[in-house]
């Protein structure tokens, strides 16, 4: 959960400081003081696009920082959060809540931090993903998109509905790279045959050449060493003279272990004891030299004698040199690149044989990819059923008891030169990443109504009431996270307004929800209220701050949200009769 969060230059905040507790927490304040400002810092701790217009007037940057606690009864979002740290080399802090700071410059740059690391900002928007959840005030517009109602659906029925998306993927992954295959080869008959005939060329100059790996570098030193052949006998055979002697008809000449073998005779006849002592070391010299001298005879037996030898390693090196003229750098690159050219020539087979295996290989995985998608479009249309029971259950509880929900599922029809078409159950259909599914929420606002996109029949209040009903329905499956509602209460009053703060109320039992809002009726429900205050200063400005209210400041909070009456016994009566009911109905949802 959010434990704390602290704002600098950010909009009309010049400096700010809230702490969060678990439960529903509620930020109010008059028009223009900052209240949004608290959740736009969330949408920059988030990952959100930095704007330099949102950077205080007169300042360099607006800093956010916010201090994030793992439930420990979220082990599925205490293992993502870890893994993320410990990808980034970011850490927890001493209490093992985790910091996150996120600091925008007045030129548009900004910088983000996690974990006392200086990371990307894609970094803080995968940290906050499983963490928090914010609906701004134009959130809700997604709920009018085709692919959010999908996801919503999948959030709904996870358990059954994640499991076979995963196994219709594989399907399709196999199916789409087979087709696409069959469709190169078919399509490109001509030219994959020329391609075909140039690869084998190719390989068959290879083979006939059989370069093996690193024989080009070995073969230039060869070369280097037979040009130098001569000088290297010379002194190879001047340094065996130096150390073993020269016996030939010249006579006998001494060398080094003669020396050597004749001083250490000289030593050991001596009775002088620090003079004897040095035999010894004389006879790890001589050994040292008669182990030079016999490596000395092995290299000069293994310098080639034959003439030719040059001339058939140049041969060589020129049969090389056509290799990596043609096809790469040097003779392991030519290698790596026959092997690249043997698998491309195995996939552009464009004989009969070939194609006819493609083919049936095409259509067995079009047909588990086919099956597969039966099952996913069956356990959601089981499971849109139940959503839309269940939100229509909240519904009733919002002021909207006559409202109908419909989740309806239907099959995607096939486009022309549609990418991925597939037939499901004898009918045409787009096999797209997400299944052959399009998802509606259609939505009758009253009894006799007709059942309309929820985008055309839903005022914005409704609106409204709808994503909170989702949010409440879905809540079950993610326990833990931290909820952020901006003004979701927007274009409704009255006994609905009630309704919305019982729904948040309820489902700040397993989240931490904080909500922005204008209405008294939803910040009775709060288990802390926090107040945004402006202040008009002629010579600095607009300056706000936030503080946390007592029991007696929350009532002539609410007294002023009641029209401006913080200042009259009426309001402030109405106040306290507001939180008395509200403070018994959560004492009884506790109980």
């Amino acid at each position: 959960m959010l434990a704390e969060i602290r704002i600098d230059n950010l909009g009309a905040i010049s400096a700010a400081c809230a702490q969060f507790h678990s439960g529903l927490t509620v930020l109010t304040g008059e028009t223009g003081a900052g209240k949004t400002m608290v959740v736009t810092s969330l949408h920059l701790l988030s990952g959100a696009r930095a704007d330099a217009g949102r950077v205080r007037v007169g300042a360099t940057r607006a800093v956010v920082e916010g201090r994030f606690v793992v439930d420990e009864s979220a082990p599925r979002i205490d293992d993502e959060v870890t893994r993320l740290l410990e990808s980034c080399g970011a850490e927890r802090d001493e209490d093992g809540s985790i910091i996150a700071v996120r600091t925008v410059g007045g030129d548009g740059r900004s910088r983000a931090h996690l974990g006392g690391r200086s990371v990307p900002a894609g970094v803080l928007s995968e940290f906050a993903a499983p963490l928090l959840t914010v609906h701004g005030q134009n959130d809700q517009l997604r709920l009018l998109r085709p692919d959010q109602q999908r996801a919503a659906l999948d959030r709904f029925a996870d358990k059954t509905v994640a499991p076979l998306l995963a196994r219709y993927r594989a399907h399709r992954s196999e199916w789409t790279a087979a087709r696409n295959e069959l469709l190169e080869r078919t399509s490109r008959t001509r030219e994959l045959a020329q391609e075909a005939d140039q690869l084998t060329f190719a390989l068959e100059e290879i083979d006939r050449i059989a370069p093996t790996p690193g024989e080009d570098v070995a073969i230039v030193d060869e070369v280097r060493r037979l040009g130098d052949l001569d000088s290297l006998r010379s002194a190879a055979q001047g340094a065996q003279a130096a150390l073993s002697g020269v016996d030939d008809e010249s006579g006998d000449v001494s060398g080094a272990l003669d020396r050597l073998g004749d001083a250490r005779a000289r030593i050991e006849t001596s009775d002088d004891p620090a003079l004897a002592g040095l035999g010894p070391r004389l006879g790890e010299a001589i050994a040292v030299v008669v182990d030079v001298a016999g490596e000395l005879s092995g290299y000069l037996s293994g310098l080639p004698s034959d003439p030719g030898a040059l001339d058939t390693l140049l041969t060589r090196q020129a049969e090389l040199k056509t290799l990596t003229r043609k096809y790469a750098a040097d003779i392991d690159g030519v290698l790596a690149w026959a092997e690249t050219a043997r698998d491309r020539l195995a996939r552009i087979d464009t004989s009969s044989e070939a194609l006819s295996a493609l083919s049936e290989q095409v259509a067995a995985a079009a047909a588990a990819t086919a099956a597969a998608a039966a099952k996913l479009s069956a356990a959601r249309a089981k499971a849109a059923k139940k959503l839309a029971k269940a939100v229509g259950d909240e519904l009733s509880g919002l002021a909207m008891g006559r409202a109908a929900l419909e989740v309806l599922v239907r099959p995607r029809e096939v486009g022309p030169n549609d990418s991925a078409p597939l037939t499901v159950d004898g009918r045409d259909v787009h096999a797209g990443a997400s299944g052959v599914d399009e998802v509606e929420f259609r939505l009758a606002a009253h009894s006799g109504a007709p059942s309309l996109p929820i985008g055309k029949s839903a005022s914005g209040g409704e609106l409204s009431r709808v994503m909170l009903a989702l949010e409440v329905v879905l809540a079950g499956s993610d326990r833990g996270a931290t909820m952020v509602f901006d003004e979701v209460d927007a274009g409704v009053g009255g006994r609905a307004a009630v309704e919305i703060g019982r729904r948040l109320a309820r489902l700040a039992r397993t989240h931490q929800v904080i909500v922005v809002t204008h209405l008294p009726q939803v910040a009775a429900f709060a288990d802390t209220h926090l107040v945004v205050d402006k202040t008009d200063d002629v010579r600095s400005g607009v300056d706000s701050g936030v503080r946390t209210l007592s029991e007696e400041d929350r009532v002539v909070e609410l007294a002023r949200m009641l029209a401006g009456l913080d200042d009259t016994e009426t309001g402030r009566a109405h106040a306290e009769e507001l939180l008395a009911i509200a403070g018994q109905e959560r004492s009884a949802a506790h109980a």
